[in-house]
């Protein structure tokens, strides 16, 4: 897979959530910002398909999607050097740190405010890594 470049235009946000409010409010916040949204998509095989589209610059995934841990996609985004940004209600931050340490965790709910916070801090670090 090729390694993630910043968008030249707006910066792609992928999100995974299989919850449909959170989803919403979640694309809702990605699109206020004036970044582009992929997605949402409630199950990793889905988000799969949407990477032959192109990689996203950053990437906010829910740990359990309707076809289960999103690991397997976690680890190609990380191969890939997408930045992510895990939100589930099923974070273990600790372990989080240990299997993705560039990656950043926060469990549901979010406020707003601290979601804009982590999604510039993922895009400033793929900035930061090209």
């Amino acid at each position: 897979m090729a390694t993630a470049a910043l968008s030249e235009e707006r910066p792609r946000v992928l999100v995974v959530e299989d919850e449909f409010i959170i989803a919403l409010d979640l694309s809702e916040t990605v699109k206020d910002l004036g970044y582009a949204l992929e997605g949402p998509f409630a199950d990793k095989k889905t988000a799969f398909s949407a990477l032959g589209r192109g990689l996203p610059d950053c990437a906010i995934l829910d740990v359990f999607t309707k076809d289960g841990e999103v690991f397997p996609l976690a680890d190609a985004l990380t191969e890939a050097g997408v930045p992510i940004i895990f939100h589930s209600g099923h974070v273990d931050a600790e372990e989080m740190r240990k299997r993705y340490p560039r990656a950043i965790a926060c469990n549901k709910p979010c406020p707003p405010d601290h979601m804009i916070d982590m999604l510039q801090a993922a895009l400033d670090q793929a900035k930061s890594s090209h």
